[in-house]
């Protein structure tokens, strides 16, 4: 008889038997569960993390039985153990959703290098340092790299100064990730970008522009009207012209 547990296949719940070939599979990557758990008693935490306490193993199961959740043990080297009720297959497909978003983000991460030399002028370096900066608004890891040549290679603490110096100048964007250390004739560091504060300055700087275009696209405003001039008073009309007189009267 196999072990009942809840999966959830994309947005579907079901229940699946599990078979013991298929429990022994698994018995090394996943936590014991349910009747798997083979320990007189355990330290229970509720649902919502709340603790019950120490409680014999079938009174956990039962509890877990009541709520319509698994019985998880999650910390088995403990003492006792501690288990957890837990929707298990609700869980499994949420960590696999985290890991796969997670993996899909460290993909699109890409990993820049910057060369920079130990005795660097106030120009190259503010260049360079400019590099580092749009890398790191773009969400791109750097890792920078210091090549000492000669006697150089005895001042290893003049290329740590030099990183420091550099992690101190990107630190809004960005936070040391893999500190320095030497890899053969070269000292190393890796930076990687803080997103939120990448993408909120990004964000800040689109809106801005945005207003600025919205600013240039404006017509400009027309200048008030010249308040007209007052008409002149109309001559005065002239009195119409008596009518003619009436002709003579005829001859008698």
């Amino acid at each position: 008889m196999g072990l009942r547990v809840r999966e959830h296949d994309g947005g579907l719940l079901r229940l699946a038997t599990v078979t013991a070939n298929e429990v022994e599979e698994h018995s090394i990557s996943e936590p014991r569960i349910n009747e798997r758990i083979r320990v007189p008693e355990v330290r229970l935490v509720g649902p919502g993390g709340e603790q019950v306490g120490v409680v014999r193993v079938e009174d956990a199961l039962r509890l877990a039985q009541e709520a319509d959740l698994d019985l998880v043990e999650v910390a088995p080297d403990a003492r006792p153990p501690v288990a957890k009720l837990m929707d298990y297959g609700k869980f499994k497909y949420e960590s696999a959703m985290k890991a796969r978003d997670a993996r899909r983000n460290q993909a699109n991460t890409v990993l820049k290098e910057i060369r920079f030399r130990l005795k660097i002028d106030a120009h190259d370096y503010a260049t360079k340092k400019g590099h580092v900066e749009r890398f790191l608004t773009g969400g791109d890891k750097v890792k920078v790299m210091i090549m000492f040549r000669g006697r150089e290679q005895s001042r290893p603490e003049m290329g740590m100064r030099l990183l420091q110096r550099l992690a101190e100048d990107v630190a809004e964007l960005g936070s040391v990730e893999s500190s320095p250390r030497l890899d053969g004739r070269n000292m190393t560091m890796v930076i990687g970008p803080h997103k939120k504060k990448a993408e909120a300055k990004s964000e800040q700087r689109r809106k801005r522009e945005q207003e600025q275009a919205a600013k240039d696209a404006a017509p400009a405003t027309a200048a008030p009207a010249a308040p007209e001039a007052a008409a002149e008073p109309a001559a005065p009309t002239a009195p119409a012209a008596d009518a003619p007189a009436d002709s003579a009267a005829d001859a008698s």
